[in-house]
């Protein structure tokens, strides 16, 4: 009997109509399997990709441990677990700009871009948390902020500094540059639409109000994983030349 207690101590009850904590779990689950398959193959590749594929693993790695207090904190509350969620995108998001300025790299990019981008990108998230968490009476005008800032980082690298550096090195690096930003244009444009699913504002009145932890988990998933799966794609094309 103590050891059943000590067990129910350690894991959260799920209600089979669930769906939210379910995806929390799979979100959960997936992060970490993909943790692992980035950290193993590490031996494979040379020096150069083996940091980009490391952060990669890291950006799951940190995401999967997130998801599991997320899926809890969902299970013991039923809300949505918004400060765990920003601190996981505070740490996994500024690793995302980071990829861009190691593939880049060999075009000769500079410590400034990866900076820039570091910054317009924990612009965009502080901001944000500011506008659900702190300030929610002024939600739209922290989301303004967040917004400026989102389609800078989507200026830089579609048409910016990073465009014009992945265009210079070509081949797998070109490639791969514009898989990942599609993966912003497309792939993060939910974050925006979930604030202001989440939060008052001007734009509640055209798309109402509801609960989009199931969009940004499955977001997160195909994102954080999507990126991954491209450097690895990248590192092993390269490895190959």
């Amino acid at each position: 009997m103590t050891n059943f207690s000590l067990l129910t101590g350690w894991v959260a009850k799920m209600m089979p109509t669930d769906y939210i904590g379910f995806t929390f779990f799979i979100g959960c689950m997936a992060m970490m399997a993909a943790s692992a398959f980035f950290f193993l193959s590490l031996s494979q590749f040379d020096k150069k990709w083996r940091t980009s594929v490391l952060v990669s693993g890291l950006i799951t790695f940190i995401a999967a441990v997130h998801y599991f207090y997320m899926r809890d904190y969902w299970s013991a509350f039923g809300e949505s677990p918004t400060i765990f969620r920003y601190v996981d995108w505070v740490l996994t998001v500024p690793l995302m700009c980071l990829e861009f300025y190691l593939i880049l790299k060999v075009a000769g990019a500079k410590t400034s871009l990866l900076w820039k981008m570091i910054g317009y990108s924990l612009v965009m998230l502080i901001t944000g948390y500011f506008g659900e968490a702190v300030d929610p009476a002024n939600a739209w005008l922290w989301g303004l902020v967040s917004g400026l800032a989102y389609f800078i980082i989507v200026y830089e690298i579609w048409l910016g500094e990073a465009s014009k550096l992945a265009k210079a090195a070509g081949g797998s690096v070109l490639e791969a540059h514009k898989i990942l930003c599609w993966f912003v244009l497309v792939g993060w444009a939910i974050y925006p639409l979930g604030y202001m699913l989440g939060t008052e504002g001007w734009y509640t009145s055209m798309l109402g109000k509801g609960n989009v932890d199931v969009a940004y988990n499955i977001a997160d998933a195909i994102n954080k994983i999507g990126f991954g799966l491209v450097i690895y794609n990248l590192a092993v094309k390269s490895s190959k030349d």
